[in-house]
């Protein structure tokens, strides 16, 4: 059976998705509840399935708000490339050992922000291929989402609350002297957005804020650690688009991408400024409300 996916569904969902992977609203949940508010029934009966057009397009979506983010990100991803480069040009210099048995203060300091952001990336790796199947049949249905969605504004709204109770004499971090143990913990809670309706830059902001972070550190650490998970997630799942999943929904993927990384782009650009004064609540309220209800909606 040829898929059923309209140019204007693409285009829709792709924007959707651009925004939502960046404001801490989840995109997962904004794309199941989504098809099922606008009665896109065609996206509705497919999304809990294992074999799905729609999981592959969602796939493509998926690599181009990464796109989108590297593009934004270029000029830092650029300098901790080169930071690597220095630090193993230094490490051949005093013998090969030397790379793994710095301290903090021999490091390079764009080396160290790499590293923190490999070791962020590890958790969600590895539950994500496990456990990321089974959860998305179980969870991937609206009923589910709008209740998932409605706990990610909780999280928001807790989060803010607790970095509020820290007081003004609590120490705090700052990127560059993030502890490995906490840029780890970070990491560890992209596993959350496994459900749809958890945000991934939701969770991990909170994490971020929580283990002293301020909101601009705490967003941009976020974003830079979703963007290599949500690549190498979309490309590993890439080739299913090119099979016969793939059929009748190759350019509609191509359009939903490009309007996706447009989106992302833009996204960021727009938090990376928000979050330098301003904060998570106003992303937790709208959870709270919208997930509500839809649970109403879907009840």
């Amino acid at each position: 059976m040829l898929a059923s996916l309209t140019y204007f569904q693409a285009i829709v969902m792709g924007l959707v998705q651009g925004v939502t992977e960046l404001f801490p609203v989840s995109s997962l949940g904004h794309g199941v509840l989504l098809p099922g508010v606008l009665g896109w029934h065609n996206l509705v009966s497919s999304q809990s399935q294992s074999q799905s057009f729609f999981l592959v397009f969602l796939v493509g979506l998926h690599v181009g708000t990464a796109l989108g983010l590297i593009v934004y990100y270029r000029a830092t991803w650029l300098k901790l490339f080169k930071g690597l480069e220095r630090q193993l040009r230094v490490s051949r210099e005093e013998g090969a050992s030397s790379l793994w048995r710095l301290t903090n203060e021999q490091m390079d300091r764009d080396y160290r922000l790499l590293l923190l952001l490999v070791l962020g990336s590890i958790p969600v790796g590895i539950v994500g291929v496990v456990l990321e199947k089974p959860l998305r049949e179980l969870f991937a249905k609206p009923l589910a989402a709008a209740i998932f969605l409605t706990v990610n504004g909780v999280i928001l709204l807790v989060g803010e609350r607790m970095r509020n109770n820290r007081g003004r004499h609590a120490r705090y971090e700052k990127i560059d002297t993030l502890s490995g143990r906490n840029a780890f913990a970070i990491g560890a809670a992209q596993i959350l957005a496994l459900f749809a309706g958890i945000s991934r830059s939701g969770v991990t902001m909170v994490a971020g804020l929580t283990r002293g972070l301020d909101h601009e550190d705490a967003a941009n650490f976020s974003f830079l650690l979703a963007t290599p998970v949500i690549l190498l997630a979309g490309l590993y799942k890439l080739p299913s688009l090119m099979g016969h999943l793939g059929q009748g929904v190759r350019n509609q993927t191509l359009v939903g991408a490009l309007c996706a990384g447009v989106a992302a782009y833009v996204a960021v650009r727009f938090l990376t400024r928000w979050f330098t004064t301003k904060t998570l609540n106003p992303f937790g309220i709208y959870c709270l409300v919208a997930g509500l209800a839809c649970v109403v909606r879907f009840a």
